[in-house]
């Protein structure tokens, strides 16, 4: 599927053409970066402390052509009626069945966030909401992520608020899809916290109740081989306990292990010398190679920037490759491809 505001290749893209970062200057949280017919795009939450109520469009997407050089091509869903929300989190877009479908979520600041799909005939939109809840049955649920199985199969992994177990919070679920305006089954639990480095706040005022608040969020899953990775950012956004670690499983619906680690193991402020990086998405590349792509806070921690290097699973296990005789590279440093 094609439009003719999408941007032109001129030839395959290959991981070593990936360069300094951050990948675009502006403040571009939840990245999802993927690639339509000729280009890549990239959608991303905006700045709610921004807002001023003249905005006819949310989500911003950036457009590119060689993952370097990035323009933005402004708003692409369609608002709401503000009675379902103001504020606008983590869109993630798909082609399937002829159209473009953008998951979502919207809520009131950080209350009664539900998950929705819209529709375009364009990867730029506008983007129109469906008119469904496809989380009726969550108190809170956002970071939706629509995943596509070899059989093709449709997946819609999320983060929800959890009550119970030995960490209450924001834990990871999923459900199957129906199409892809409705929930073809039941949530799932995939993953609760496991670990201190997860954790949002100590005696955090939630539902009622005083708790220690952990949080899982940021679903993104890939699969290698006849295994599944779920990539997944916890801790508090705000901060630099913020990161990113993996789990796996052998089908979607799970069962998913993850091996509790003192701290984030993909991405952390200690391993990039970046301040709370998390909030991921990987693109496979034409020779194989994988990139992540996710935000981090500017230096002096007032905005959210879009960040993108090369994954190496040399391992088993994913690694981020940075720059540099050291491990670590600052805020617009380089990565190496």
């Amino acid at each position: 599927m094609s439009s003719p505001s999408e941007p032109v290749l001129s030839g395959p893209v290959r991981s070593e053409q990936v360069h300094p970062e951050p990948a675009y200057d502006g403040y571009f949280a939840d990245p999802f970066l993927t690639r339509f017919g000729g280009g890549f795009i990239a959608y991303g939450s905006g700045d709610d402390r921004a807002l001023d109520g003249t905005e006819t469009r949310a989500f911003e997407a950036l457009r590119s052509p060689d993952l370097v050089h990035w323009t933005s091509a402004g708003g692409v869903l369609e608002r709401l009626d503000p009675s379902l929300g103001d504020a606008y989190w983590a869109p993630e877009v798909v082609a399937s069945d002829g159209a473009y479908w953008m998951f979502f979520s919207v809520g009131h600041g950080i209350a009664g966030h539900h998950l929705r799909v819209a529709r375009a005939d364009s990867p730029l939109g506008p983007f129109v909401d469906q008119g469904v809840n496809l989380t009726p049955g969550e108190s809170f649920a956002i970071d939706a992520h629509p995943f596509r199985d070899a059989d093709g199969s449709w997946y819609l992994f999320f983060a929800r608020d959890v009550l119970t177990g030995a960490r209450p919070g924001t834990h990871l679920a999923v459900l199957r899809l129906d199409g892809m305006t409705r929930a073809g089954s039941d949530p799932v639990a995939v993953l609760a916290p496991d670990a201190d480095w997860q954790l949002y706040a100590r005696a955090r005022r939630m539902y009622g109740r005083t708790l220690d608040w952990h949080t899982l969020e940021g679903p993104a899953v890939v699969r290698r081989d006849d295994r599944y990775h779920l990539f997944f950012s916890g801790g508090s956004w705000e901060g630099d306990g913020y990161g990113v670690s993996v789990a796996t499983a052998r089908h979607p619906l799970g069962p998913w292990t993850h091996e509790p680690r003192p701290a984030a193991d993909v991405l952390s402020t200690g391993l990039t010398g970046l301040l709370g990086p998390g909030h991921n998405s990987v693109l496979r590349l034409d020779d194989g190679a994988d990139l992540i792509a996710f935000h981090a806070w500017d230096a002096v921690g007032g905005r959210r920037q879009l960040f993108i290097a090369p994954l190496d699973w040399s391992g088993g296990l994913p690694r981020v490759v940075l720059a540099g005789p050291g491990s670590a590279a600052g805020p617009g440093g380089a990565w190496r491809a």
